[in-house]
């Protein structure tokens, strides 16, 4: 049997999740022990229901962005019960100093627990990570404020751990415009120049909070896939300032990128329980799907494992907050959860609807983690 390139490089990204059938020319399709084919498209609707638990817990699964801080034993407890294979860690900021120090602190956790977390700088972590049992985590920042004015300092946070990063938040850096800034002004040549040594490292860009112009540079000006982490679909939810346009979607896409669709509830959708829900959730998804094909889109909630209710957000200490922080653009909700997203089992519940709306054993599987890892393997250095 020949094996194209594209479907090589597809099958390594899978690692030890599946046999060496693909290689020694055996068929995937599905057989009684549920293995499935994920090239063919084919399912069995019936079959795939009764066995969705079980693919999910034998696929990658991969959270695009869990804010990492506050780390606990309920953390580690809520981890176990989750079924990942790994997260982008979404490290404080603030600066340069913070930043290492944070680092510092997330890995000395790693080493601490050697048999729960593994540092993910390389696609093959998140394989190490399944086979053993254990979660990789890969470290990275919300803005690029930290690297300061120095281009230098990228090396200094690469060495320290970093392996993603945003180059902006909602406001205006020295890198670029965020999305709420006032301005579009995009990126700064000292932006542009911070993306090409970003490049060079195996440093992942991230435009998640960018402005429209910066996304746009950010897409252009990478030389590898840049990434969107945790947003969602502006054709979806217009006139938010976190959405993507079809148009930037479909060039991240393009160029390799994953965005992965955001689980946070009020970033989805206006009146919470009512006109959005979990199949507002998943109509993201398939619209990102659509827009930029299936081997581009991920999953990420953008809190923390536990989910928001389980790690004590309140009305006062969450949502008031809010409403001082950002600009009434960001159209902040109370409660701001989507229930079935705020729990440890997360997406599970997005694969079960996966499944029922007739998506195949290797696609849902890819929207789970395996594009993540496509990606990771194509940026990364090591």
């Amino acid at each position: 049997m020949k094996i194209k390139r594209r479907d090589f490089v597809k099958i390594l990204t899978l690692g030890g999740v599946l046999s060496e059938q693909f290689l020694t020319g055996e068929s995937l399709a599905k057989n009684s022990n549920g293995l499935v084919d994920i090239f063919s498209g084919n399912s069995n609707s019936q079959v795939m229901s009764e066995n969705i638990e079980k693919i999910y817990n034998q696929a990658i699964v991969h959270d695009g962005l869990v804010i990492a801080r506050n780390w606990n034993e309920d953390s580690f407890e809520a981890l176990k019960n989750s079924g990942y294979t790994g997260f982008n860690a979404s490290i404080d900021t603030g600066n340069l100093a913070n930043a290492l120090k944070n680092l510092e602190e997330w890995q000395n956790r790693i080493k601490e627990n050697p048999n729960r977390l593994v540092l993910a700088t390389s696609a093959e972590d998140f394989i190490q990570a399944k086979k053993e049992k254990r979660v990789a985590v890969m470290l990275g920042f919300q803005n690029s404020n930290i690297i300061e004015n120095s281009i230098e300092n990228l090396n200094t946070l690469y060495q320290a751990g970093t392996r993603w990063m945003q180059l902006t938040y909602n406001e205006r850096n020295l890198l670029g415009d965020g999305c709420t800034e006032r301005t579009n002004a995009g990126l700064s040549d000292f932006g542009i120049e911070a993306v090409e040594r970003m490049n060079e490292l195996g440093i992942i860009i991230d435009l998640s909070h960018c402005g429209m112009q910066t996304t746009d540079d950010g897409i252009k000006f990478s030389k590898m896939g840049a990434s969107i982490n945790h947003s969602m679909c502006e054709a979806l939810y217009k006139n938010h300032p976190r959405a993507k346009s079809d148009e930037q979607i479909k060039a991240m896409a393009d160029k390799g990128g994953v965005m992965g669709i955001i689980s946070l509830g009020y970033m989805i959708g206006p009146n919470l329980g009512e006109e959005t829900t979990l199949e507002t959730y998943v109509d993201h998804i398939e619209h990102a799907v659509k827009v930029g094909g299936i081997e581009h889109v991920g999953l990420a909630s953008d809190f923390a494992i536990q989910g928001l209710k389980a790690s004590g957000a309140t009305r006062e200490n969450w949502y008031v907050p809010r409403l001082t922080r950002f600009k009434p653009s960001y159209k902040v909700q109370w409660p701001p959860w989507i229930p079935e997203l705020d729990t440890t089992d997360r997406y599970l519940h997005v694969a079960r609807l996966l499944d029922k709306r007739g998506y195949s054993t290797g696609d849902i599987e890819k929207i789970l983690g395996q594009n993540w890892l496509r990606y990771f393997r194509e940026t990364l250095k090591s």
